[in-house]
């Protein structure tokens, strides 16, 4: 009997179990349902969320590019107004060798040991051995190396035979071409701080060119400034042996200097001074005829001489007849 009461329930237990379980399903699938939807609402929520959101990211973005090119613009600026003004200049860590560094020094044209030739511009011609050139910017005297001039207008020896002959060529030569110098391996500069050089025009020496014509002697040898000084007294033997220019009046020119005494008065005007002719014995007067000779004969040493007293001529046996005076043969001296 128990047992009967025991499996009805049971039975009835697990009746109402099965009751319970069916409600149960039906609310876990309602219970699905309401999940779902809440979780579709959710990632509807999301998305809608992102989307408000999505422009404030571009938005963040744009303007970070913007500043990104405002900055790269001042950059770009700062750069250019360095290169356009100088004065601006890097942080003070830095240092700027544009403001620190000194300037190139000027170059000088150097040619000692070398017999380079430097261009120069004439300015003017001062006297036959002395121009005034544009070197390395400025005006300055050059004196012209192993040769000397009579002076033109000295202090105090005035002006000296051919001293403006010399001047005048030597004008002519500087002015006639491409105008060099050519330093020696001595002293650059005289006392009178005049640039002492050898002078050409067009690659000739005017040096040798006034030696060679006779209106300058060499001079002022001093060594080591004496490279060109075998070829110019070559020109200077030359021309002393042709007696050209200065070397035509003797004693004129001297291991010293020029001795104007020894040169004749010039008149005035005169650039050159020409020696004076050597005399010339005067021919030896013919004696005045003889008219009375030993034995009543007259003598006359020619016809010009007979002529003289018998215009025209004497006849043989004449007392001035003389054979020699009759050349025809016809018995008549020195008829016309």
């Amino acid at each position: 009997m128990d047992l009967k009461v025991s499996l009805r329930v049971l039975v009835g237990l697990l009746f109402v179990g099965l009751l319970s379980l069916a409600g149960c399903t039906d609310s876990s699938g309602d219970f699905e349902l309401n999940e779902k939807a809440t979780t579709e609402q959710v990632k509807t929520d999301q998305q809608d969320t992102h989307e408000e959101k999505a422009p404030e990211e571009d938005t963040s973005t744009v303007e970070e590019e913007e500043i990104e090119k405002e900055k790269a613009v001042k950059d770009e600026n700062k750069s250019d107004a360095a290169k356009t003004n100088p004065a601006i200049v890097a942080p003070s860590s830095e240092k700027n060798p544009a403001a620190t560094a000194k300037p190139a020094p000027v170059k000088k044209t150097e040619t000692s040991g070398t017999t380079a030739q430097v261009p120069v511009k004439l300015v003017k011609t001062i006297d036959g051995d002395t121009i005034k050139v544009l070197y390395n910017g400025k005006e300055i005297n050059v004196r012209y190396l192993l040769v000397d001039t009579p002076e033109t207008n000295h202090p105090r020896l005035g002006k000296q035979p051919f001293g403006d002959k010399a001047k005048e060529r030597n004008r002519q030569l500087v002015n006639s071409g491409a105008l060099t110098l050519e330093f020696d391996i001595g002293e650059r500069y005289d006392k009178y701080d005049r640039l002492l050089a050898y002078v050409y025009v067009d690659g000739k020496s005017v040096q040798e060119t006034l030696l060679a014509e006779g209106l300058a002697r060499v001079a002022y040898v001093y060594p080591p400034n004496t490279r060109h000084l075998t070829p110019f007294e070559e020109a200077q033997a030359s021309a002393k042996k042709k007696a050209l220019g200065i070397w035509s009046i003797e004693n004129y020119t001297t291991d010293s200097g020029f001795n104007s005494d020894a040169a004749p008065a010039k008149s005035s005007g005169s650039t050159a001074v020409k020696p004076k002719a050597p005399s010339v014995p005067a021919t030896k007067p013919a004696p005045a005829p003889s008219t009375t000779v030993s034995g009543g004969q007259e003598w006359f040493q020619n016809c010009t001489e007979l002529r003289k007293k018998y215009p025209n001529g004497v006849p043989q046996g004449h007392a001035a007849y003389q054979a020699k005076m009759d050349r025809d043969k016809d018995g008549f001296a020195c008829e016309r």
